[in-house]
């Protein structure tokens, strides 16, 4: 019972390591790498350009609302280099949102939960997507499935998305 209770922790803990070593250290490093053109989906971070949401989670600058992620706002290859972190394991139609962003980008960076940090990449209550690569970063879209129980589970918490 004890050992078995000691393994949990040590599982629990090991999560909270890698999913800090990915989410905190690794994509801070990602967005401080340059000043981007374009953030998507930039949540609560300023990518020093223009930085764009379905919701304005904070007060980022050049903040731009987006109505519709698959119809974006801006003429093709508007921006030199877009960054999109952490938003595409959410959606619906990953292949057309990448082909969305690189309309208006000459460069589209991918940020995806890596497999290696189990709690983010399987987590079924909020992605979608399970993408099948151990590196965090990709500069085309690395193949994917579908997260197994994903749509069952968020369908019996009620969760809304959007497309």
């Amino acid at each position: 019972m004890i050992s078995a209770a000691i393994a949990l922790v040590s599982l629990l803990l090991l999560f909270m390591i890698t999913n800090r070593l990915s989410y905190g250290l690794l994509k801070n490093r990602i967005l401080r790498m340059r000043k981007w053109g374009l953030n998507i989906c930039c949540g609560k971070t300023d990518g020093g350009g223009i930085n764009a949401d379905i919701v304005r989670h904070s007060q980022v600058p050049n903040f731009v609302l987006l109505s519709d992620i698959y119809a974006l706002p801006f003429a093709d290859n508007s921006f030199a280099d877009v960054l999109c972190s952490h938003t595409i394991e959410h959606l619906e139609d990953p292949r057309r949102f990448y082909r969305e962003l690189q309309r208006v980008g000459r460069e589209v960076m991918l940020v995806v939960p890596p497999l290696w940090d189990l709690s983010a990449a399987f987590n079924v209550l909020e992605h979608r997507w399970l993408f099948l690569t151990v590196r965090k970063r990709h500069t085309k879209l690395p193949p994917f499935v579908r997260l197994p129980l994903a749509a069952t589970v968020q369908q019996l918490l009620g969760q809304r998305f959007h497309a």
